[in-house]
């Protein structure tokens, strides 16, 4: 199995659920909560405690489908820190690269609409938004195969060392940029010639290339990176390996219970098995049958499989009508 490193966040995260207090109403053209008087003490119907964070979600996922899991993130030390840390350890993730700085570790207090699934996250992300304190000379002494990152919370300059140092020693990358990063789209742009794999979804994608149809898109993007993934909801995603190109629907109609970790789950669960010799439509298959897994459960771990479950056949359409020019001569 592969030697996997996940750079990112961690938070703790706690759902209050309800089926009426919580619905949604449009003004000015969007949905908000409704029925929530300031002043007022509303009753909910259920809370549910998780942790969260993009980087442990990758983590736990490649953890449970066998592979040795590093995570890199930092905590303080506090209750929340706690229990991320105690979720490491049930997961069996090596925490010992774990950093710990003065703060709070960041949380998450989710408003979830329990008839519709439809969700409000307010996060105050600690220090989980520091990474200046990891060195990417760690790698030297990890040696991963491959460098899992997520959201570095737009620090630019430390992406760039940890792709760099990753390449140097000869480790692959996957990355999947957050709204900061994407708000840097010129230094994005710049930071994808050390990308060996990368995952956005079809509006992130449209606010670092032009196009609007998801070939289009694939198209530009394809011409930084190797692999490109692009998921699009309910719509299912497309993606291309440079070889092989697929447009590919949802592994199965389910209810959405709670879509945090969606992206996450698609991710990590294409990488798990790409980063092991998988076929490119096999990883796809299981990407996305993890990512319907993890949206029937609350929180963003729960639904994550195991890489042993007996998968059904998926909607899955070769492209061949797509020709793709890489720049990086691989």
């Amino acid at each position: 199995m592969a030697r996997i490193v996940a750079l990112g966040s961690a938070l703790q995260d706690i759902y209050l659920i309800d089926r009426d207090d919580f619905a949604g109403v449009e003004i000015g053209g969007q949905s908000i909560f409704s029925e929530l008087t300031i002043g007022s003490k509303i009753d909910i119907d259920k809370v549910h405690y998780d942790i969260g964070g993009g980087g442990t979600n990758a983590a736990v996922c490649f953890a449970r489908t066998g592979n040795e899991t590093i995570f890199m993130g930092n905590l303080a030390h506090d209750d929340a820190g706690e229990a991320v840390l105690a979720c490491l350890d049930r997961e069996n993730i090596d925490s010992s690269y774990v950093g710990y700085l003065r703060g709070a570790t960041g949380t998450s207090v989710v408003l979830l609409d329990a008839k519709t699934g439809e969700r409000t996250v307010l996060t105050h992300r600690g220090v989980s938004k520091t990474f200046r304190n990891f060195q990417p000379d760690d790698l030297d002494l990890i040696s991963p195969d491959w460098l899992y990152v997520t959201s570095l919370c737009g620090d630019m300059e430390t992406l760039l060392e940890f792709f760099e140092k990753a390449h140097t020693i000869g480790a692959r990358v996957m990355f999947n940029p957050g709204e900061l990063e994407l708000a840097e789209s010129k230094k994005l742009i710049g930071l994808l010639e050390d990308v060996d794999v990368l995952l956005v979804n079809k509006q992130e994608a449209s606010r670092i290339v032009p196009g609007v149809l998801l070939t289009e898109l694939l198209g530009h993007l394809a011409a930084y990176c190797e692999t490109v993934l692009v998921t699009d909801g309910s719509m299912g995603a497309i993606a291309t390996d440079h070889h092989e190109t697929y447009r590919l629907g949802v592994y199965e109609q389910v209810k959405v219970r709670d879509a945090t970790g969606a992206g996450d789950a698609f991710g990590s669960g294409f990488l798990t098995k790409w980063a092991n010799g998988a076929e490119f439509s096999t990883a796809l298959q299981f990407a996305s049958a993890n990512a319907a897994s993890v949206v029937q459960k609350y929180g963003a771990k729960s639904g994550i499989l195991y890489g042993d479950e007996d998968l059904h056949p998926m909607p899955l359409q070769a492209i061949t009508e797509l020709e793709f020019k890489s720049t990086k001569g691989r």
